[in-house]
């Protein structure tokens, strides 16, 4: 396993060791003894959520606040999707800046996003499969989120606006400027 920091503080890409032969391949999709070696975090998932959508489909960016904060470590099983984390700590060096990276079923890379963070994805192969692991389970009340197209946070979707696709919630969410956040 091998990971890079980002240029967000604090938030990582995972690159697992595969194990590719004539029968297909293995790899580990999380080992927290290793996991903490590599990012000096001690990452205790509580849930594992999965979620499969359709080209377009961008989901985000949400969050969830204190005191039921989620720190994230998301894989894409299937297919191909951007992956964009937002640095939401008033606090850090990097506060309001984002970061994207390319997940898919091929690269089997992997984004940890630490407490404090918005995350998006939108899918740009047919059919997206996205799994990812949290330390807190999801809490309806301290569920948040931002407009994926708030010009303050400049972020680069990759796919033309009249592709992609939202749900009424993600359509209804404010401006960064705009949103109550609590870390």
């Amino acid at each position: 396993m091998k990971g890079t920091e980002t240029k967000l503080q604090d938030c990582w890409v995972i690159e697992p060791d595969v194990y590719e032969d004539e029968r297909g391949f293995f790899f580990e999709g999380f080992n927290a003894d290793k996991f903490k070696s590599i990012t000096g975090v001690d990452f205790s998932p509580k849930q594992l959520n999965q979620s499969g959508s359709i080209r377009g489909v961008l989901r985000g960016l949400h969050f969830q606040n204190e005191p039921k904060a989620q720190a994230k470590l998301v894989s894409c099983a299937e297919g191909e999707l951007l992956d964009v984390a937002v640095d939401l700590r008033k606090d850090s060096p990097t506060y309001r800046d984002s970061f994207a990276v390319k997940l898919s079923e091929d690269n089997k890379k992997q984004l940890f996003l630490p407490r404090g963070f918005a995350h998006g994805f939108v899918v740009l192969s047919e059919y997206a499969k996205l799994m990812y692991l949290v330390d807190q389970v999801y809490s309806p009340e301290h569920d948040a989120g931002i407009a994926y197209n708030d010009p303050d946070l400049n972020i680069s979707w990759v796919l033309p606006t009249d592709e992609i696709i939202l749900s009424t919630k993600d359509q209804h969410l404010k401006n960064l400027s705009e949103t109550p956040i609590n870390f």
